[in-house]
């Protein structure tokens, strides 16, 4: 596995991305205590897991449009939110 450089994002940006990965975390550790016995609950974390989803990649779609971030297939882009530095992954 090699992770290079290949952006950076604004602290905004970076903050927008935390808040969907700390939410995408939360929801994950939710669904391994959460059985679907509890039909509602359980109906209202599958939905909210897919938005969050959804919001998530498209912040990297996004982003590696808007700054034409280097890809290869098969690997991914990790952020450093100290340092707001992306990361090419593969």
């Amino acid at each position: 596995m090699t992770k290079k450089v290949v952006g950076q994002v604004t602290v905004e940006e970076k903050n927008e991305i935390q808040a969907l990965f700390e939410h995408r975390n939360g929801l994950n550790e939710l669904a391994m205590i959460l059985t679907a016995e509890n039909e509602t609950l359980y109906e209202k974390l599958v939905k909210d897991m897919g938005e969050i989803g959804t919001k998530f990649q498209g912040w990297w779609d996004r982003m590696g449009e808007k700054y034409q971030w280097e890809s290869v297939e098969g690997g991914n882009w990790e952020i450093n939110f100290e340092s707001c530095e992306i990361y090419l992954v593969d």
